[in-house]
């Protein structure tokens, strides 16, 4: 009895104690303090922003795939050398953000195999085809336009490693979104048949990328605790509201149609699109998207065709920590 209840005791002061370290961890959120990896934090928070940050890394790596099968096939050899440029700035990309991953106490090996045993997600975007030279433009210009708008406020996000990840993210991010504006402006100042071909891809992407803000904040998991803690600074309604807003003067500079024939304007100027059909969004994430099998084939294909350089890498760090242990020892 006597045992029963001083464990009782321990357990209710490590309660208060844990309260009392939430209470003043939220109290420096709001004071806008950057929260670094060293410091205490709860652990909602930290699986928080594993989850977030590792399907942000796997995205920037995924999203190599789509636009790494246009590079033999680009147009000219400037062309070729931009999208080479961007498809290493995205993986460089990826390897920023699963650092900052790792400051949260996951390995990147960990990561990777729960992104390639299907358990981690990554943007739902990457999981529909480039099936022309102008899907190429548009995801510049759309996919990574909306990437933007999502990531900019992440620069200022409560956790240091991730925030200081996005600036140079972002910066990288907005050259790519101008490199693909250009490709559908000269698309569009072509001939009949390339201001066709950018028409088609716009009508294919415009709502994909829609989705990509995620589900409407009625129906987000996330997003209260997220922003509750600063790891958000605008819900995805808000977000995916600005990317349209921001967006539709651009097509219409292009000359092309905002494929929703509902939009409209309203009286404080912000362009009002039509209800999102969901139903597809939750097939892609749900593994039955036009390009799933392909993506996760791909990403499996590389990760064992590159067990060799990790195996090789290990084994000289292995010899290279055995030699230094000899040499202290003489």
């Amino acid at each position: 009895m006597y045992t029963q209840a001083l464990n009782t005791a321990e357990a209710d002061d490590r309660n208060v104690e844990d309260a009392a370290r939430a209470a003043q961890f939220q109290a420096r959120i709001d004071a806008e303090e950057r929260i670094e990896p060293n410091d205490w934090m709860p652990a909602a928070y930290r699986k928080t922003l594993t989850r977030q940050i590792s399907q942000h890394a796997h995205s920037e790596i995924v999203g190599m795939l789509p636009e790494g099968n246009w590079i033999t096939r680009a147009p000219s050899l400037r062309r070729k050398a931009a999208l080479l440029a961007k498809v290493q700035d995205e993986c460089g990309h990826g390897l920023y953000l699963y650092a900052a991953a790792e400051t949260l106490g996951t390995s990147r090996e960990e990561l990777v195999d729960a992104m390639l045993a299907g358990k981690a997600k990554y943007s739902s975007i990457f999981n529909y085809p480039t099936l022309t030279w102008a899907d190429i433009g548009t995801i510049g210009w759309l996919v990574d336009g909306a990437a933007i708008m999502n990531q900019i406020p992440l620069c200022r996000c409560s956790y240091g490693p991730y925030a200081r990840a996005m600036i140079r993210v972002c910066k990288e991010e907005s050259f790519h979104q101008r490199q693909g504006y250009e490709i559908m402006l000269t698309l569009c100042r072509g001939s009949d048949e390339q201001k066709a071909m950018a028409q088609e891809a716009l009508d294919r992407w415009w709502w994909p990328v829609l989705m990509m803000f995620g589900p409407p904040d009625a129906a987000s998991q996330h997003s209260d605790v997220s922003t509750k803690w600063k790891i958000k600074r605008f819900s995805n309604d808000e977000l995916r509201q600005k990317f349209v807003d921001a967006t539709v003067p651009q097509a219409q500079y292009l000359g092309l149609a905002i494929p929703d024939p509902g939009m409209t304007q309203d009286a404080d100027r912000h362009w009002r699109y039509s209800e999102i059909d969901w139903t597809e969004f939750k097939q892609v994430l749900a593994g039955n998207g036009p390009c799933n099998r392909d993506r996760i084939a791909a990403r499996r294909k590389a990760h064992d065709d590159g067990a060799w350089v990790r195996e090789a890498a290990a084994a000289y760090a292995a010899k290279r920590a055995h030699r230094q242990t000899a040499q202290a020892a003489e």
